[in-house]
């Protein structure tokens, strides 16, 4: 698969594949079948619940979805709490269900809290997709997934034990402390860098609850807290922009390296001015995208959503429904100041 300025496409497994195991990856398949995996008419209504509204990698993740929606004919439809809280997405999907939408695509801030009300979704005939954070297997039909936990994992305690040489102490700034996609990542990053770097301390991980104001102040308390602290490992997108910030004006500016997962717009600056030298990400778009595609495959009965099922997702070509429902967009991206202007997301 060619790389695109300005878009990750799903990216082919390189360094990670072994891990990844990826589903599909690759260009459209004419012997596909279903309107919508050649792009084309759908009546589906879907209806994206990010886990908070406002927050940018969810308006890219939705801004993709949306695109898709529009590429295959459906009608799109976002709405979601303002502040990511456990239950703060079950008013919205019983709002969806009673609307008779054909699909929900929502960005769990908990693996169980919406599970009763994504059942009676299920119950009433409508189709439900995770993406980005998954539910328990029975609250849904299918999830896709940005990478796999691990190569998630990998890839982050890679980026910081270059940068700080293999060793010294590691904290993690993380989303919310419930939030399924973060604990998987940080069980994984924990198990990884006790097994590759011995001498890597993961001392302490802190929740910023996807806020800015709460992730910049927990960034000061775990300078504060742990004054040998040589790195900042933050797996979500508002987390990694707030520590930047933090450290772009401090003395531990050059001193103390921050990784993890965000986007390019968001963390340019700090690439440039020294603060941040390496991150990750897939691309949001890529994911919505993807995950509405899905949706469309299982509203208009081109999968049913079992193992080794396969659709064309528009522009990013053919996908296989893997183990546990699982849909895999691909492998993370690094960004450094050499790649980062090719890109505007």
């Amino acid at each position: 698969m060619k790389f695109r300025t300005g878009r990750l496409t799903a990216l082919a497994a390189v360094a990670l594949s072994a891990t990844l195991g990826l589903a599909a990856c690759g260009s459209s398949d004419d012997s596909s079948s279903g309107s919508s995996g050649s792009g084309g008419s759908s009546d589906a209504t879907v209806t994206f619940i990010p886990k908070n509204l406002g927050n940018p990698y969810f308006d890219a993740s939705d801004g993709g979805g949306k695109k898709a929606v529009a590429a295959f004919g459906g009608t799109y439809d976002e709405v979601g709490p303002d502040t990511a809280t456990p239950d703060g997405q079950v008013q919205y999907i019983n709002t969806a269900t009673q609307q008779g939408v054909s699909a929900i695509v929502i960005s769990a801030d908990d693996p169980s809290a919406p599970c009763d009300a994504l059942k009676q979704a299920m119950s009433a005939g409508i189709k439900v997709v995770t993406f980005d954070s998954d539910t328990s297997a029975d609250c849904r039909d299918l999830f896709v997934n940005q990478a796999s936990a691990e190569g998630i994992a990998k890839t982050q305690v890679d980026l910081i034990a270059k940068q700080i040489g293999g060793s010294g102490e590691v904290a993690i700034l993380s989303a919310a402390a419930n939030a399924t996609n973060q604990n998987a990542w940080i069980k994984q990053m924990k198990s990884y860098a006790a097994e590759k770097y011995p001498n890597l301390d993961i001392v302490d991980t802190v929740y910023g609850n996807d806020d800015d104001q709460t992730s910049f102040d927990k960034t000061a308390a775990l300078l504060s807290d742990h004054p040998n602290l040589k790195g900042i490992i933050s797996p979500t997108t508002v987390g990694i922009a707030a520590a930047a910030r933090y450290l772009s004006t401090s003395s531990a500016k050059g001193k103390v390296a921050l990784t993890g997962l965000g986007t390019p717009n968001q963390m340019r600056k700090y690439v440039k001015n020294g603060t941040v030298t390496s991150f990750a990400l897939w691309n949001p778009e890529d994911l919505g995208y993807l995950a509405a595609y899905t949706a469309d495959a299982l509203v208009s009965g081109e999968i049913k959503g079992d193992q080794g099922d396969t659709f064309t997702a528009g522009d990013l070509g053919k996908y296989t429904v893997g183990a546990d429902g699982e849909v895999l967009l691909g492998d993370p991206y690094v960004f450094t100041k050499s790649n980062i202007d090719k890109f505007n997301f």
